[in-house]
This record gives structure tokens, sequence and C-alpha cells, in this order.
């Protein structure tokens, strides 16, 4: 048994998912394990009040399966839930007894209260929710929970029964009609006015979790090709969801198995959850969906370090910033390098920003890629900006989204060497403006580069003059700074190409 291990189990409506990690010296854990099986609990429950034989069959065999796999890692405790359909079925407690009986595995059925409170602590371990109201959204098979929030501080708590599952036996059986369609969009609106008769209150955005919305990032992101790996923390607009919508309307059932992104379990339970996902955001007032692939397993996981006492009850506020230096730092960066280039980055970004109407996204972009460009030294030297951007892509920065994540990697990945090429694969599946920003951001940090090409941190930028043709950086140091402005010099091919300006260096005596 391993002291720094736990599982989480959490049972729905639709399917059953497992996790297992590990925890990390500082707190944080990563994923050893995650196993996901669609048994369909639900299956029938609205007719009969129970949960079919067939039904606890396929949930018991999966249970068993996913409780090897935890043996096999030796964990310290299993955290498992039970949520809609346990907590519904008139034979839940008969299923919870044979499940225990079965695979040794404790299972506590929690209110939607419970669940939606556990979603609450895997949004706020993943998104940067200070000063803002936003709506917490996780829909299941069985039901939808909804959670406000200001900033990190639950404000209130609803779970309705709008769940993907539910929906589609009760309105969306056999061969479905336009009015078919209509009815359930009816009922969904229906429901929403009665559980709040008052509208919404204003929220920045919402950050959903579960199947659904999984689903609809996934079929979003192959849609447009856009291979970031994940799909955590990406952003859907409602347009988005409102066209993707009216795409699965127009499908068959057996043209809804083969949409690209979208798994086949859930194709016939697909078309009502995005209905309601489309419904909330109309009912909302809100233009912004932004995903949480973690949900309520990671909120099992946060609860039980907190049970364990391997985290205190209450975490810090996590920024941005200092997720990107604890992802430097498990690097072995050279942290003085890394902030001295990016507070020149800085400096040379301020004086370009309104004549190129660059912004604070583009800013935090820059500074993010020029505290992590040299990470690729933990793989070794030789190419390191290309070792960078493999490690930046796939490393778990808090605060940003995968698109954000993969210009971060690019820009850190020409700091050096070679220039953005039509050759280079990742570089051209970008959008035209992602490729200026990349040249155009990556160009500053490859110049703030070389002015720090002896390590010192001897300069700094006195006066930066800015005209239509040419940049003019008047620099200061103690010292000879011949090194750091040849160095500059030979690095400003990106800059000066993504700019059009003639860059000019001139020493300033102190």
């Amino acid at each position: 048994m391993s002291n720094n291990r736990l599982a989480a189990i959490d049972i729905g409506t639709n399917s059953i998912r497992s996790i297992v990690v590990e925890i990390e010296r500082s707190g944080k854990f990563r994923v050893l394990d995650d196993e996901k099986a669609t048994v369909r609990l639900g299956e029938g429950l609205n007719e009969t009040g129970l949960l079919s034989a067939e039904a606890c069959q396929r949930a018991i065999e999966a249970l068993i399966r996913q409780k090897k796999i935890i043996d096999g890692y030796g964990v310290r405790a299993v955290e498992a839930v039970a949520t809609s359909a346990v907590r519904k079925a008139a034979n839940g407690k008969v299923f919870i007894s044979a499940v225990r009986k079965l695979t040794g595995i404790a299972i506590a059925v929690i209110s939607g209260e419970e669940e939606a409170e556990l979603a609450a602590l895997s949004a706020f371990n993943n998104f940067d929710m200070e000063g803002s109201r936003h709506l917490l959204v996780d829909i299941g098979g069985g039901s939808l929970e909804l959670v406000t929030t200001v900033g990190r501080h639950v404000e209130e708590i609803f779970s309705l029964e709008l769940g993907a599952l539910y929906l589609s036996e009760t309105f969306l059986k056999g061969d479905v009609q336009a009015e078919a369609y209509n009815r359930l969009r009816r009922h969904i609106r229906k429901v929403l006015k009665e559980a709040f008769p008052e509208g919404w209150p204003a929220v920045n955005a919402v950050i959903g979790s579960g199947g659904t919305v999984t689903s609809i990032a996934a079929m979003i992101l192959a849609g447009r090709k856009e291979g970031y790996g994940s799909a955590h923390g990406y952003e859907i607009l409602r347009s988005d969801v409102v066209h993707l919508l009216a795409m699965l309307l127009r499908k068959s059932l057996k043209e809804l198995h083969d949409i690209p992104g979208l798994n086949p379990d859930r194709a016939d339970i697909i078309v009502a959850g995005v209905m309601v996902i489309d419904e909330l955001l109309e009912f909302c007032q809100t233009n912004l969906l932004r995903v949480n692939d973690r949900g309520i397993r990671e909120g099992l996981i946060l609860r039980g370090l907190r049970k364990h006492g391997i985290l205190p009850e209450e975490r810090a506020s996590r920024s941005w910033r200092d997720s990107v230096l604890e992802f430097g730092d498990s690097c072995h960066f050279d942290r003085s390098h890394s902030l001295q280039v990016a507070r020149l980055s800085l400096e040379i970004f301020h004086a370009l920003a309104r004549a190129y109407t660059l912004g604070d996204r583009e800013l935090r972009l820059l500074e993010a890629a020029a505290l992590l460009h040299d990470v690729g030294y933990f793989i070794n030297y030789s190419s390191h900006h290309k070792h960078s951007y493999h490690l930046i892509r796939h490393a778990d920065l808090f605060g940003f989204t995968p698109r954000e994540r993969e210009l971060i990697a690019h820009i850190a990945r020409y700091h050096r060497k070679s220039l953005p090429k039509k050759k280079h694969e990742q570089f051209i599946r970008l959008s035209v403006a992602d490729r200026q920003i990349v040249s155009r951001l990556g160009g500053i940090l490859r110049l703030a580069d070389g002015l720090d090409r002896t390590r010192t941190g001897m300069i700094s930028i006195a006066e930066p003059i800015l005209s239509p043709s040419r940049l003019v950086l008047r620099l200061k140091g103690s010292g000879d700074l011949s090194v750091e402005i040849f160095g500059a010099t030979s690095k400003s091919d990106l800059f000066c190409t993504a700019f059009g300006l003639k860059l000019v260096l001139e020493p300033v005596n102190v």
C-alpha cells in the first residue's frame, strides 16, 4: 500500500469513471490512471423506478475491473460515490450492498447538492475565478447540477432533473421527429423558468463538466482540426454550440455515431445534452463556456486529500504566474535569467503595444513564454528550444486555455535557431492570426534573450523610442555591454520581420 496514492470512483447514471492519483511533496497530484465504462446504470429507471438487473450486472462487472486496476496501484484509500440513478432507484441500497460484497468498494450515495460541491472544488482548482461571478455546470446522465460562485466562494447550489440520459429516454425515444425536439426544448425552458422565475444573475462565464460538455468540445476540436491534446480549459462560444446543435438535429442516429470527436456510446443521448447547454447559455445570456474535463472525480480526490490530512481545508488562491514558476522549477530552469528575459520582454512589449494593438492577453502569453523559454534544458541543451515547445505544450499550466498553452509553446520555441517556416507543421496548423501573434511575441522574446547573452542580468532599457520605421532601445548597464548588444543584434531577425521595423540599439553611459 502506498501512502501517497488515492483513487476515486464516480458511479453516474450513464457511466462509471475511476481515477488513481499520486500526491507529490508540494501537495499537488498527478494522474496515474483514468478509466471509463459506459454502463447505462440508469437505463429504464424512469419507467420502472428500479435499476434493471442487466444494468446492475454491467456496472458490477465494470467496478470489478476498475477495482483490480486500482488495487494494482496500492492506493491508500478509495473514495467512491454514486449519484442520480442510485439516489432515485428503489433498489439503490440493494445495488450498493451487492457492490460492497463483490468488490469491497464502499459507496456513498450523494445528493445533487454534494455533486455540485464536488464539481465546484474541481473548478476552483483549475480556473482563475477571482473577482468575478461564474456559473458552474455539471451535466450527467440523470441530473444537472448548477453552482453560482462569486470569486472562490459558493453562492447558491441547484440540482435539476435535466440529465442527458433521462431526457433522451423521456422525450427522444424511437424515430425522433422535429416535434419531439420541440417538446424537449419546451420542457427544458419550463424547468429553468420554474427553478429561476426571476431569471439568472449576470455571470462572466459558464464552466462546464461532465460527458456532454467534453463531447461538445471534442466535436468542435475535431471539426476545426485543432490538435491540442486535451479539451481541458477549452473556450467555446455560444455561437459554436448553436451551430453544433443545428448540425446534430439534422442527423439520424446512425449518422450521429459517425461524427468525428463523438464517442459512439454517447450518440443516442448527445442531442438532449447539447440542447440543455444551449438553452442554459441562452437563459443566462452568457456567451462563453469553459471546459473542465475533470469534474466530480477530481473533486472527490481533493476532498479525500483533505479528509486524510494531506491538504489543508483551504488552499491559497493560485495564479497563472505561480503555476508557470512552479513548472519552471520542476524543470530546474535558470530562474534569474528567465526573470531577466521576462522583464526585458515586457519593457519592449509596452513600447509596441498601442501601435500594434497588443493587449493584456498577449502580455500574459509573452511573460509566460519568457519565463519558460529555456525549460527544454531539462531534456538537454541540443535543440532545447524544441524540447521547450513539447514540455510547455503538455504542461498543466493553471489559468491558460489549450490554445493559449499552444501559443506559449510556440513563442518559446522560436526564441532561438530557426524562424517560423511553412515546413513547421505545428506552426502552419495555427490560424493566420495566431501565427502573427507567435511571430511578433516570439520576435520580442528572441530579442530579449539576446539582451541577456552573458546571463548576468546587467542590462536594462533606459528609454524605448518607437517611430513608424524603427524602434530605438537605449540600453544601460554596468560594465561592457558589447556582448549583450551583439547577442540582441544577431537575434533581432524575427522581431524586425514580424513588426516591419528597423532595430537600433544605443548604449547609454551611466
